[in-house]
């Protein structure tokens, strides 16, 4: 059940066949009046080159064009330079996407046998697919996605795919329905594991076994990484999103909802400036969706983000992001500054755009680094670039209108090139000795560099471990070093002496991060003495980002040692977000340990010294309030009321719990209050209740009003019906699918993301009608749509092609999860909801599901 940004097209109403995009009481009428839309037939890949407006340097080229290539959507080259390319030429043929699922899509191989740029060779790899989504190389093959599954092929001579494996049955359940809520874009990381968009999956292959990992939810379509491994990716109205901190620390601890390390937003300004008018785009008949001048105002195709790695380009484009906006018929260039690990971007190009076109068919949706240091740009160059689940009849009307329906199986790949240097001969990387691909980690193209890195992890040389140890520790590229660093913990050949070393004598942040964050599975071991000492004396490193990986790493090592030295690192926990939330993730069930240690140390005790402690201390006691075990609160109550303990720590503990739900709305019910529940009366929340302090009397006041338990005074327990075995394993159903398909966005917790998803956890939606609720699972929703008291402007899509038993499950979990009480769902109600709205295709409103008693 995942939210999406707004993203179907809107044309007029006229057409007389409603299309699945169409709201329910919307007048979609053309802000763009007929005589200022210029026609726009398709064009030849070579006129289309005379539509394109690029920075004084630049040129682009065709690399490849239909009839050699038809509908591409997504490719990467393997180790000899060949270039690897999806076509999905029954992608959206007609508006209804008629034939879409006909099995005449394929993976080919193409290859310049001449040597002048263009591709003049192709060979089918693999053929007769339906939808295929992706290819990535690993392990000697290539992982290619056809929904619903991820497979991995050997690639036999002659471009001859192996008998096939299955990694994932599961990888993308939903893209033969729904195409644009669906995992894609398999990339192997700086870490060796294979992560996705659209997906909370991860993948590595040990002993030939594959393994999976969860992760989380990364964007909506494309992914890439900057040098140091960090995310890129987007969703269709958000240009850009990165994960500043490795996201797997957050699993550790579930009751984390503040991970501020993700989803971090380098450019808040959403204004784009295209080279033509755009009628044709998401939302085109409201009125803040075009200029007044008829152009896109802001982004409703972002895409296919790439960060410029190569070595073509003049130096300040170096890691610089390229964005994709198809409806919009450009390339955003969006160039970073970073200061203490975060980073910020902007358009250098002011209000306008670093490639843009006047051709409305130009559609680019990927770009990539290639090997010769060039920007390569995939464009499908299609008519009706949205897919029919969210095409409105505007969208329809205008395509018909003007023969936009009729280009289709076409397609081209450009390359951007420099005038100031040649772009690089292709690396011969796949038959390279060991030592050759060392020497090759310290490129200045980082599709080499991971290219090398990838194929050492791969095939494990003992030829390569020496120049690599040595590499890591003296590389005088600190890229270089970060390779060959997770080279080695790919290979299973790091040491000790080695990780050592770095700690001690690393001067890069990033680097040295790195080299703590390796050390970990040391730390769970009787190896641990041989790097606390080491990693505490970091704490006084003067580094943020040093700071930051010692915060996580350190709750792995639970041990007296390492927790003092969280208890240090804390200090600038209130002041940090970063690190608050890197030491929550690993204090999981220690929350009183850690509370215990702050109240008796003396650095602790005045607050003014300590910025933003009370932050901290509020955060750790709220995971134990929320654990709900008597075992837990009772002796966090008794440790502030010990006269050591600090005043401000305690009112800091006491004012953890939110006290104050939003008010109630008008012909709403009120807001559920979130009570904890425990088995008992805390025996020392009497004590603090006769507290002489007026301040600590009035903090206990408001936490009663939360904490109850059997026999409090002026408290009923409500009873709660136990599910029947039936509906038990219903729940335990719900639950399973609900992770694999709605948590991505929703979060396995439950409490959303901020930009993505609202919460689920006393949500007004799941606690309400299920009338209401099983119409939002079947049919989706589209926003405005007010959750708990602020609006969300998303649309999240249905989820029709579950059966009735699927339904009734997810429900039922929603409906039972994180403390709620509400009746569950049986399958037979939902029958007859699905019943009742047969043929609906369209996403409910706010306004229409509120009708729902």
């Amino acid at each position: 059940m995942s939210f999406r940004i707004l993203s179907a097209l809107f044309l007029s109403t006229a057409v007389a066949l409603a299309q699945s995009g169409d709201k329910p009481g919307e007048k979609q009428v053309s802000r763009v009046p007929k005589e200022k839309i210029p026609a726009n037939p398709p064009l030849s890949a070579e006129a289309a080159l005379k539509t394109f407006k690029l920075p004084p340097g630049f040129r682009i080229e065709v690399v490849a064009a239909e009839p050699l290539v038809e509908t591409p959507i997504t490719m990467q080259w393997d180790a000899e330079g060949r270039l690897w390319v999806v076509e999905v030429p029954s992608y959206m043929n007609t508006p209804t996407a008629d034939g879409e699922l006909n099995p005449i899509n394929r993976v080919s191989v193409l290859e310049d046998t001449d040597g002048d740029g263009r591709m003049d060779k192709k060979t089918v790899f693999l053929d007769k697919l339906v939808l295929p989504r992706s290819v990535c190389f690993a392990y000697g093959g290539v992982l290619i996605c056809e929904p619903p599954g991820l497979y991995w092929y050997p690639i036999e001579a002659g471009l001859k795919p192996g008998q096939r494996v299955v990694v994932d049955k599961n990888y993308s359940p939903a893209a033969l329905k729904n195409p644009e809520h669906s995992a894609n874009s398999p990339t192997w990381f700086m870490n060796n594991w294979i992560v996705s968009a659209n997906s909370t999956v991860r993948y590595r292959r040990a002993d030939e076994d594959w393994k999976r990992s969860p992760t989380t939810f990364r964007g909506q379509w494309g992914l890439t990484m900057d040098d140091w491994g960090r995310p890129y990716y987007n969703s269709n109205s958000d240009q850009l999103r990165t994960d500043v901190v490795p996201s797997e620390y957050y699993f550790r601890n579930p009751l984390v909802r503040s991970s501020t390390g993700l989803g971090r937003s380098p450019m808040t300004d959403q204004t784009v400036y295209p080279a033509r008018v755009n009628p044709g785009v998401n939302r085109g008949y409201q009125e803040k969706t075009l200029k007044p001048d008829g152009t896109l105002a802001k982004y409703t195709a972002a895409c296919g983000p790439v960060i410029y790695r190569g070595d073509q380009f003049p130096p300040e484009y170096h890691g610089n992001a390229f964005v994709m906006e198809p409806s919009g018929n450009f390339v955003r260039r969006v160039q970073f500054t970073e200061k203490a690990g975060e980073v910020s971007g902007t358009n250098p190009h002011k209000e306008s755009e670093f490639l843009a076109s006047t051709d409305e068919l130009f559609r680019p949706v990927n770009a990539y680094t290639g090997p010769d240091g060039c920007l390569y740009i995939l464009d499908i160059y299609h008519g009706i670039l949205q897919h029919r689940v969210f095409l409105t009849s505007y969208l329809r009307k205008q395509a018909e209108d003007r023969g936009l329906d009729k280009v289709i199986r076409r397609g081209r790949i450009y390359r951007i090139v420099h005038d100031g240097k040649k772009p690089a001969a292709l690396p011969a990387l796949a038959k390279a000795a060991p030592a050759d691909l060392v020497n090759r980690l310290s490129h200045p193209n980082g599709w080499v560099r991971d290219t090398a890195q990838r194929l050492l992890v791969e095939q494990p040389a003992a030829a390569a471990i020496a120049p690599l140890k040595q590499f890591a520790l003296a590389a005088a590229d600190p890229r270089a070093r970060l390779h060959a660093f997770w080279t080695l913990d790919g290979m299973g050949q790091m040491d000790s002496a080695t990780l050592l070393a770095a700690l001690e004598k690393e001067k890069h942040p990033k680097v040295r991060a790195a080299a703590i964050r390796l050390t970990e599975p040391a730390l769970k071991s009787a190896d641990q003495d041989k790097f606390l000492p080491a990693l505490v004396a970091l704490t006084s490193s003067p580094e943020p980002e040093v700071l930051v990986q010692l915060a996580f790493t350190l709750g792995d090592a639970r041990s007296p040692a390492a927790e003092a030295a969280m208890a240090t690192l804390a200090r600038t926990a209130g002041t940090n977000g970063l690190i608050r939330d890197a030491l929550i993730s690993g204090l999981a069930v220690r929350e009183v340990e850690m509370l215990d240690r702050l109240a008796t140390d003396k650095s602790w005790t005045d607050k003014a010294k300590v910025p933003g402690g009370e932050g901290f201390i509020s955060a750790l006691a709220r995971s134990v309030f929320q654990q709900a075990r008597g075992d837990r609160v009772n002796p966090l109550l008794a440790q502030i009321t010990r006269p050591e303990t600090p005043k401000w720590q305690t009112l800091a503990v006491l004012a953890s719990l939110n006290v104050n739900p939003p008010a109630a709305k008008k012909g709403e019910p009120p807001p559920r209050v979130k009570f904890v529940k425990l088995a008992a009366e805390p025996p020392a929340l009497a004590a603090l209740a006769k507290s002489d302090d007026k301040a600590i009397q009035a903090a206990v006041q408001k936490l009663n009003k939360v904490v109850i338990w059997p026999g409090k005074p002026g408290v009923t327990l409500p009873v709660i019906k136990p599910l029947t075995s039936a509906e038990q394993a219903r729940f335990d159903m719900g639950k399973v699918m609900f992770e694999a398909t709605c948590a991505a966005c929703h979060q396995p917790h439950g409490y959303g993301q901020d930009g993505l998803a609202p919460p689920l956890v006393d949500s007004e939606w799941v606690a309400g009608s299920p009338e209401r609720l099983a119409r939002i699972i079947l049919h989706g929703v589209g926003g405005p749509i007010s959750v708990l008291g602020k609006k969300w402007d998303m649309d999240m899509p249905g989820h029709g092609t579950f059966d009735d038993e699927t339904v009734a499950a997810v429900m039922t979990y929603l409906r039972r999860a994180w403390d709620h009480d509400y009746d569950p769902v049986a399958p037979d109600f939902v029958k007859k909801v699905r019943a009742a709205t047969a043929g609906r295709e369209s996403a409910w409103t706010d306004a229409e599901l509120k009708k729902l008693k």
